[in-house]
């Protein structure tokens, strides 16, 4: 594909933290040209729910005008949102079609519709699904197929990995991107988003958890033999551990973010015992000392409870530290506090790594996308090229099924001698408007697809 027919698509990412909106395209290399980057503080989210739509609208305004300054010719109609909070749920199910022609390669049009049942699948009152994920495919006594299109037989099946949310929840964030005038093309679920933006095929294979630690809350996604085993979100995240430094030490919300930043250590034992930081005190009261040691504690504390959450689920899915050879990829803001993978290797039991979305990105990118925070937001343009590369095969495939048949049409002479028996048959004018109607049909379908096909050629 050449760099002028690749489309500028957008990812937005609304977080409790902050808000990212990134435009970006692929060149010919089939690496992301940022177009357009911008973000803002915000205000109206908690815990990944947008509990202010007014707020939510203004911060993603004011994303979307740092992303002009960058590029004032870029245009941004629909954009592809991050989903998370605590509201987020999954669930596995199993689903299976016979097929009318078992001799006959099993087609796209046919998975489609296997995935698209399984959003009759029941879910509580009040929640949506967000996403069907097929796992892993079997056909007839054929299990652990990846992609079953090409295969034959009686019957085709997948288990599944469905994704849900509040419905209010979800409406909130649809309601927010649309009174900013933007159009949702997707939803998509943030650690999968992350996943895409931070992880390589060897690390699917292998066996690997991403955790995408935000300001609300904690994604996590595992995936095993190229197989995505399981997602949760985990209630804690950067915030949690601000509010904890604010009444653990007694100081102001905006001292405790700025101790964390700059001082935060996620391991008591690589803290000085004798490092002391000094803040200004309030309204002529007299500067504290605050202990990096007893900071450090109090971080380790609640990074911890986070790392206890991925052990518990791990083990419950049946995955432990042996199975998992390319361990844990941490991605998010809250992956750069210092000495956070010891703590995640002595937890765990699992290597541990930071996820970064360079891998993806052209050369020339802004300096500032190299951090693990901004890896949601490229993914959601990478999700956004996978659907487009989809629906481009889509085409490709139909387009070919509609030549095939033109030319069988062409070379069977037989077509042409089954009407003239028709027209001495006694027939009602209506049955007469009907041939017409789906001879015209017919061949403008021919006509349109053979100029497409000139226009192909030239």
């Amino acid at each position: 594909m050449n760099q002028h027919e690749a489309p500028i698509i957008v990812g937005l990412d609304i977080g409790t933290t902050k808000i990212a909106a990134i435009a970006g395209r692929k060149n010919e290399f089939g690496k992301l040209e940022i177009l357009g980057f911008g973000r803002a503080n915000s205000n109206g989210v908690q815990h990944g729910l947008v509990l202010n739509i007014d707020q939510t609208r203004k911060a993603i305004q004011q994303a979307l005008e740092d992303c002009y300054k960058n590029n004032p010719e870029l245009e941004i109609k629909e954009v592809y949102v991050g989903i998370a909070g605590q509201h987020i749920k999954s669930l596995q199910t199993r689903g299976d079609i016979v097929r009318q022609d078992a001799d006959t390669e099993i087609y796209k049009q046919e998975i489609d519709l296997l995935i698209n049942n399984q959003r009759k699948t029941f879910i509580p009152a009040g929640d949506q699904i967000i996403d069907v994920i097929p796992m892993d495919f079997h056909v007839d006594n054929i299990p652990n197929i990846k992609d079953p299109i090409g295969y034959n037989g009686v019957k085709v099946g997948a288990n599944f990995h469905i994704i849900t949310g509040d419905r209010n929840a979800i409406r909130n964030i649809n309601r927010s991107v649309e009174r900013s005038g933007l159009i949702t093309k997707d939803l998509v679920l943030q650690p999968l988003a992350s996943a895409s933006a931070v992880m390589s095929d060897l690390d699917i294979e292998a066996g690997v958890a991403i955790l995408d630690i935000g300001g609300g809350t904690s994604d996590l996604a595992v995936f095993y033999e190229g197989i995505l085993k399981h997602t949760a979100v985990i209630p804690f995240g950067g915030e949690n551990i601000t509010n904890d430094i604010k009444t653990g030490l007694g100081v102001l919300r905006s001292h405790a973010e700025a101790l964390k930043v700059q001082y935060g250590s996620a391991l008591v034992d690589a803290a000085q015992s004798n490092a002391y930081i000094t803040i200004p005190g309030l309204k002529g009261m007299p500067a504290r000392e605050i202990s990096v040691k007893n900071l450090a504690g109090i971080i380790q504390a609640r990074m911890g409870e986070i790392l206890d959450f991925v052990s518990f689920h791990l083990k419950q899915v049946g995955l432990e530290s042996r199975a998992m050879n390319g361990g844990i990829i941490l991605t998010g803001g809250g992956s750069q506090l210092k000495h956070l993978i010891q703590l995640t290797e002595y937890i765990t039991g699992l290597n541990a790594r930071i996820g970064l979305p360079n891998e993806h990105l052209a050369p020339n990118h802004i300096e500032e996308l190299k951090k693990p925070m901004y890896s949601t937001c490229i993914g959601l343009i990478l999700k956004g090229y996978n659907d487009h590369d989809n629906q481009y095969q889509a085409f490709l495939e139909n387009f070919q099924k509609v030549k095939v048949t033109k030319v069988e049409k062409e070379e069977n002479p037989v077509i042409a001698e089954v009407s003239e028996p028709l027209k001495a048959e006694k027939t009602t004018d209506n049955s007469k408007k009907r041939t017409r109607f789906w001879d015209k049909f017919k061949y403008s379908v021919i006509e349109m697809f053979s100029e497409d096909d000139q226009m192909l050629n030239k």
